[in-house]
């Protein structure tokens, strides 16, 4: 059966639904499977193609680069002893209160030692508990200086409430001894329904969502959009690479990479890599997106939406080149290699110039 026939099958309904714009979080959640809509993504019934409030503030959000919370799985702990460990460290040995899910605080080292004692007890009962499984989930919630620390720490308070409240035990500290306030949250992993918390990428940007959402409701300006929905497209660093760089030690995974592209270099050849041309067509994807939605706002006619239409079409033409590891190196070899030229060029004609002067002196 040919499309022509099944097009002409269609009802007037399914061909609207099937003209309507895919959610306007589509090309930004993990690509490896089709999200669930945010609750501020749901389009409006009547007219689908509309930007809803919710969206409309999203969007002021993003171009307006309103400050982006990060929610960050720091580790999990895997034995007693590793577990103690942390406890200690996130509550200075016992100097910084913590706080549990039933609103208990927790001071100095007794409270650790019984907090300690019950998830070990839990652990032992766990017979599906791998030898190898982790007793907890560190995460680390945090907002750039500068941002009202009570806020920050009543925001991760609620977020903790909602996501985990109901089925995870967890104790939670705020830090201030840094210019980002910040609270650790460490989370038993069993659940008391019997499951353990294995969170996905999926997860981790729902969270971030949902942090995000209760600082908006304090009163603080925050966003929580992957770094591509802003055409940033390099992943951060490693801890432990960033650690081998700060001792001025090159990590394995530099070397490699400086290798592959000198290899391409002196070769003249350049490899065009699969990943790179979805990554560039992904970025293609969500630029066009917001030029849509840019779009839609000028129809309106209204001041207020072509002002924001405006700000939209700057957004995107300020976003960055799309650039992976492999192109940055490329540009720091051969501006280095210009460098040396233009070094050994200065050099010869110094020396030409000495040699002349040395030849006016014999005269």
């Amino acid at each position: 059966m040919g499309d022509a026939t099944l097009s002409r099958r269609r009802s007037p309904q399914q061909a609207d639904l099937l003209a309507e714009l895919p959610p306007i979080s589509y090309v930004w959640e993990t690509p490896n499977r089709r999200p669930r809509r945010a609750e501020w993504d749901t389009p409006d019934p009547a007219v689908p193609r509309r930007l809803t409030p919710a969206m409309r503030a999203k969007l002021e959000r993003i171009v307006s680069r309103v400050p982006e919370v990060m929610v960050k799985i720091t580790g999990r702990t895997k034995g007693v002893a590793h577990l103690k460990s942390h406890l200690a460290y996130i509550t200075r040995n016992g100097e910084l209160d913590a706080e549990t899910e039933q609103g208990a605080a927790m001071t100095g080292r007794s409270g650790l030692k019984d907090l300690q004692q019950r998830w070990e007890d839990d652990a032992v009962l766990d017979d599906k508990r791998r030898r190898d499984g982790s007793l907890s989930i560190n995460i680390i919630l945090s907002m750039p200086a500068g941002t009202d620390a009570v806020a920050v720490k009543d925001s991760a308070r609620a977020f903790a409430i909602e996501t985990f409240g109901y089925n995870h035990d967890y104790v939670f500290v705020q830090h201030l001894d840094d210019k980002h306030p910040h609270v650790h949250l460490t989370v038993q992993s069993l659940g008391h329904d019997g499951r353990r918390l294995n969170p996905r990428k999926a997860d981790l940007q729902a969270w971030r969502e949902r942090f995000a959402g209760e600082l908006r409701l304090r009163g603080i300006a925050a966003e929580a959009t992957p770094r591509r929905t802003r055409g940033r497209i390099r992943k951060a660093d490693r801890g432990a690479v960033l650690a081998l760089r700060k001792r001025k030690i090159a990590p394995e995974v530099d070397r490699l990479a400086r290798e592959e592209v000198l290899g391409e270099v002196r070769s003249g050849k350049t490899t065009e890599r699969p990943w790179e041309a979805r990554i560039r067509s992904r970025q293609d994807a969500i630029r066009q997106r917001y030029l849509d939605y840019a779009a839609e706002l000028q129809r309106s006619g209204t001041a207020r939406d072509g002002a924001l239409a405006r700000q939209i079409r700057q957004f995107v033409k300020d976003m960055p080149a799309v650039e992976t590891r492999r192109h940055v190196l490329k540009k720091e070899l051969s501006e280095l290699a210009d460098s040396r030229r233009r070094g050994a060029e200065q050099g010869v004609d110094a020396d030409q110039r000495g040699d002349a002067r040395g030849n006016e002196r014999s005269k």
